[in-house]
């Protein structure tokens, strides 16, 4: 069994790294590239780097903060928000990125998938989906989760298995920044369904989502914000928790 992987996540906007609930009302938690160094020494796994405004305006500004986040860490990290091209791929893992997250763009156009994935290889792309419950399913929605789709999101992610993405972060908009627990449920149909690694997003609050992310979700890897950001569970207590649970992390 491959080691279970624990990844702080840093929302962007506007040279700022913020956390919301459900999406909505942000509030600033600090530095990036600062956050970046940080969690890199107290021993994250990875780091995943999304820049929530993703204005045409604001790429030359991911652009220079992957390249001072290269500078600092020395642990794999994604980046991802308002990715439209190959071109806009290869402009970030140029600059320093190890993976590139593919979102709105994909569902505009999943050709893009297959092409990034010829080109860079599956282990450099990743999906993100953004998903919330209607009734007895999940419809996906794009743009930063302002905009809802009649898409289904088990579809939706098999389609883009298909295109050769090499992983999955799946976050679920109702669980969100609530500190509340994953939503175990869709995070288990969609690890059961697909051959690749699936991250869970959304809703960590405690040492038991963590572990039920991993025992129940049967996720790959975990993505939390809030917990890290405030210094509610640092990430070795995280660790340790999770090996004396009998989960072998990295």
């Amino acid at each position: 069994m491959l080691a279970k992987r624990i990844i702080p996540c840093l929302d962007v906007k506007d040279g700022e790294v913020v956390k919301g609930v459900n999406f909505v009302n942000l509030t600033s938690e600090g530095n990036p590239v600062e956050l970046a160094e940080k969690y890199s020494k107290e021993g994250a796994d990875e780091l995943v780097f999304l820049d929530i405004t993703a204005t045409l305006e604001s790429r030359n500004n991911v652009v220079d903060l992957v390249k001072e986040v290269a500078k600092k860490v020395f642990i794999p990290f994604t980046v991802g928000g308002g990715v439209r091209s190959v071109k806009d791929i290869s402009e970030l893992l140029n600059a320093g990125a190890d993976k590139v997250s593919i979102n709105s763009a994909a569902l505009k156009n999943p050709k893009l998938l297959n092409d990034a994935s010829n080109r860079f290889g599956s282990q450099c792309i990743v999906l993100a989906v953004d998903v919330k419950r209607t009734g007895s399913s999940w419809n996906v929605f794009s743009h930063g989760g302002s905009r809802s789709l009649d898409i289904n999101a088990i579809e939706w992610i098999k389609e883009a298995e298909d295109c050769g993405v090499g992983e999955i972060l799946l976050t679920s908009m109702d669980a969100d920044g609530t500190q509340a627990g994953v939503d175990l449920e869709i995070t288990r149909m969609i690890s059961d369904m697909v051959s690749i690694p699936v991250i869970a997003s959304g809703g960590i609050g405690s040492l038991d989502h963590f572990k039920d992310a991993f025992n129940i979700g049967k996720a790959d890897a975990v993505l939390a914000a809030s917990v890290f950001h405030r210094d509610i569970i640092p990430v070795q207590i995280v660790k340790k928790y999770l090996t004396k649970n009998d989960i072998q992390v990295r």
